[in-house]
């Protein structure tokens, strides 16, 4: 049986991933910091038949996150999808932030990104098969300067994501940013079930450079959902991936 390990696990997307993953097949690993929530999310899934390990880790703190990712494989054995979904969602003007603030976010939104994927890659690579997948948004594409520090780690997830792409495809390794453009919410146009989809899609089906990025943003949603009053309106661009 396959095994996926969910880094910032949690209710909504995460929740969803790891149920999709768990009733098609999969016995899945969660990280997250709480260990109060990781403990509800995984009784859930076991009482869904699902086979299901999790440990406790802040995602920017590596030496923290190799003990859970150890811990989980060591457990479940080695993983076959590796799903990065830590963030650090702190707003905050660019001028505002300090070099500690930028520092230890980048730590969580992109080294905890790079540390996993170079922990799973070795066994993927062996065995010619494999998928990793970075949660993306749309502030790499256009970012909101409110949120500057979070824009950041997108654009640069975007592109370690992009990077790993060509170096591990001509591996049999699938490596894919989902760039969620949108506001993750239930009954909504950005459902995490809808959502966690594309998740699987990409991990079990991708269709090679096309599948290098997925950016989802159904029909009729906003592009500049990040800027939803347009205060930015006048220094903004249509994303490429809009049609005006």
């Amino acid at each position: 049986m396959p095994n996926c390990i969910i880094v910032g696990s949690g209710p909504g997307l995460g929740d969803a991933i790891a149920l999709l993953f768990g009733k098609r097949g999969y016995r899945v690993g969660l990280i997250a910091r709480s260990g109060d929530k990781l403990k509800v999310q995984a009784d859930r899934l076991s009482q869904e038949g699902i086979g299901v390990e999790w440990a406790t880790a802040n995602a920017g703190d590596l030496p923290e996150l190799e003990k859970a990712l150890m811990a989980i494989t060591a457990s479940l054995g080695p993983c076959d999808v590796l799903i990065y979904n830590a963030a650090v969602m702190r707003s905050g003007p660019a001028l505002d932030l300090t070099p500690r603030q930028m520092i230890e976010e980048f730590q969580v939104n992109v080294m905890g990104a790079h540390f996993s994927a170079k922990s799973v890659a070795p066994y993927m690579v062996e065995q010619g098969r494999g998928a990793i997948l970075f949660t993306g948004g749309g502030l790499a594409l256009e970012p909101y300067p409110e949120w500057c520090s979070l824009a950041l780690g997108k654009a640069a997830l975007r592109s370690l994501g992009l990077s790993l792409f060509k170096e591990l495809k001509p591996k049999g390794v699938h490596v894919c940013v989902l760039a969620i453009c949108g506001i993750v919410a239930e009954n909504g146009p950005f459902d995490p079930k809808l959502i966690a989809e594309k998740y699987w899609r990409a991990a079990t089906d991708p269709k090679g450079i096309e599948d290098r990025e997925v950016i989802f943003q159904p029909a009729r949603t906003d592009p500049f959902y990040n800027d939803p009053e347009g205060v930015h309106a006048e220094t903004t661009l249509l994303p490429a991936h809009v049609k005006a």
